[in-house]
């Protein structure tokens, strides 16, 4: 009966959806609902969020202020830290942050906390998914039980599913109502409700039988993607040290019409998905007696390319004999990715700070990201944030090495290469033309 009853309200878009945690997942998925025609509410802990959303000013590269400002002005979006607030949804979403903790063991607090608060208010007729990525187990093994110590009953009171964020910031093709959702309900009928839910708003939704299969599924998906970067990363060493240009191979390797798929090294892994997600798989492996050596092993190889990206840098250096140690090493890009201002677990903050331990004199340009700080307990050199410069012709011929972390695409490449005098071009962010017309010396990864 709770299952029709909430169906019908979904499909009549009579029902209220509520989403806890409203960055990078939570808002663009709040106003996707409001687009559609559904009351959302999302809610925050962080007051300034909510006066930013409520004035219809977006911080997300991914959400246009024009469509904050459009849901928040036909009253069909709203934000609040009001979490009382729950009680008046009918489907209430979790997008909060799961990090690591420093033994690189999973921290569940905030869907811990976000349990908690759906728990004071829990009453019958609501449906509970969880999105934010997590071990598997976490949605029948901790939310169930929690919920039910309010007395209230699965299927009889209330519904409860896991269904994985799948984001890409910075990607124009693929945003919230194109992507394919997995859903994984913790019975049949929270399967069937929650993707009726999704299936307002996304083209395609697929079902699973469980929970733990849909939470299973997103760790493989970014665990994929660690495993065979690492590989890339390591087959970038390797030709590096053979005198080998890495990616003359990989596009050479790609010609083949199956059995590959092309995957590419860079600076080291970011986001808050990739460097993360697959410790979340191998923990949960150790608590059952595996040990997932693939997963250890690429984690390795990744968390070394930094290291890899300074000696390069030395190696460029030395070649001009000139010492890494008070030399002036400009940084092109901070963000983790391409065209993004998220700079959570760059490999640049980690270039940047080996790069400090040893001497040098480090600034950088990044076009999305004015200002980066540093956590004194992770870093060798102190925590003494940095801004961005200006890129320009005077500032790359001061340099004596200009490293190319992150190939933003509003970034002059042609400027750099006419002025600068080394680049480490950890990208491939410098084609064949520019290569060929370059005053600069470069040096690929």
């Amino acid at each position: 009966m709770i299952k029709e009853s909430l169906i019908d309200l979904i499909e009549k878009k009579r029902a209220h959806i509520g989403v806890i945690g409203l960055g990078y997942v939570g808002l663009p998925l709040a106003v996707e609902f409001a687009r559609k025609g559904f009351r959302a509410t999302g809610f925050e802990v962080d007051g300034r969020k909510v006066e930013r959303i409520k004035s219809g000013d977006s911080y997300i590269g991914d959400v246009p202020s024009s469509a904050l400002k459009e849901a928040v002005t036909a009253q069909r979006l709203d934000a609040t830290t009001d979490f009382k607030l729950l009680r008046d949804c009918d489907c209430i979403i979790i997008c909060v942050p799961t990090p690591l903790r420093k033994t690189k063991e999973p921290d569940i607090s905030y869907i811990l906390a976000a349990t908690e608060e759906i728990k004071k208010s829990l009453r019958r007729g609501q449906l509970i998914v969880l999105e934010s990525t997590t071990y598997p187990g976490t949605t029948d093994e901790v939310l169930l039980p929690a919920f039910e110590e309010t007395g209230l009953k699965l299927d009889q009171d209330f519904l409860l599913a896991f269904s994985p964020e799948r984001v890409d910031p910075g990607n124009p093709k693929y945003q919230t109502h194109n992507i394919p959702k997995v859903v994984g309900g913790v019975s049949p009928a929270s399967t069937e409700a929650a993707a009726a839910l999704y299936g307002q708003i996304v083209n395609e939704v697929h079902p699973v039988s469980s929970a733990r299969v849909a939470e299973a599924a997103k760790l493989l998906e970014n665990t994929f993607r660690a495993v065979n970067i690492g590989m890339a990363n390591e087959m970038a060493r390797l030709c590096y040290a053979l005198g080998i240009d890495t990616w003359e191979v990989i596009r050479a390797a790609a010609t083949k019409p199956f059995g590959f798929m092309p995957f590419y090294p860079g600076p080291g892994i970011g986001g808050h998905c990739i460097p993360l997600d697959p410790h979340y798989l191998s923990w949960k492996a150790r608590q059952h007696g595996f040990e997932s050596r693939f997963i250890s092993l690429a984690e390795e190889v990744n968390s070394r390319m930094p290291e890899h990206v300074v000696q390069l840098v030395i190696d460029g250096l030395n070649d001009d004999r000139k010492a890494l140690k008070g030399a002036r090493i400009l940084l092109l890009g901070v963000a983790y990715k391409k065209d993004v201002d998220d700079v959570r677990e760059s490999p640049a903050l980690s270039i940047i700070d080996r790069l400090r331990a040893k001497g040098a004199d480090v600034r950088y340009h990044d076009p999305h990201v004015e200002e980066v700080r540093f956590d004194d307990a992770h870093t060798q050199a102190g925590g003494d944030p940095l801004r961005s410069v200006a890129l320009t012709p005077e500032e790359l011929a001061a340099a004596d090495c200009v490293v190319i972390v992150t190939d933003h695409s509003k970034v002059d490449y042609e400027m750099v290469v006419e002025h600068a005098r080394l680049i480490v071009d950890t990208r491939n962010a410098l084609n064949g033309d520019l290569r060929q017309t370059a005053k600069a010396r470069i040096i690929r990864l």
